[in-house]
């Protein structure tokens, strides 16, 4: 089951994250919602900063380097690992959020 963002079904992986990137708003909103989540200015800031790293590097950062980086560049100097949880409690925001921001899953191995 895939997302349904601007009247097209998006295909999904076993996880529900995004085959293919979508930058579009309208899935991020889609999205959220399916995950039950009501999304504030702090998400949208992760959001937006998960979204400028996988279109930089073709990955996104492990949870370390996205405290650090939202700390130091992505104009969230309160992020730290307890509030990037309670935004994106389903597996955090290296996790959930990249599944929100409508990029394909994180391969989650360390380092970068």
């Amino acid at each position: 089951m895939g997302y349904v963002i601007n009247g097209d079904e998006k295909e999904v992986d076993d996880y529900g994250y995004l085959l293919e990137p979508d930058y579009s708003e309208e899935a991020v909103n889609a999205i959220a919602e399916a995950e039950g989540l009501a999304l504030t200015e702090q998400h949208r800031k992760v959001i937006a900063y998960l979204r400028e790293k996988y279109k930089e590097e073709g990955h996104t950062p492990n949870l370390r380097n996205l405290i650090k980086g939202l700390q130091d560049e992505g104009d969230m100097p309160e992020a730290e690992s307890a509030l990037l949880f309670e935004l994106f409690p389903d597996g955090g925001a290296a996790k959930q959020g990249c599944k929100v921001a409508g990029l394909p899953q994180p391969k989650g191995k360390g380092g970068y």
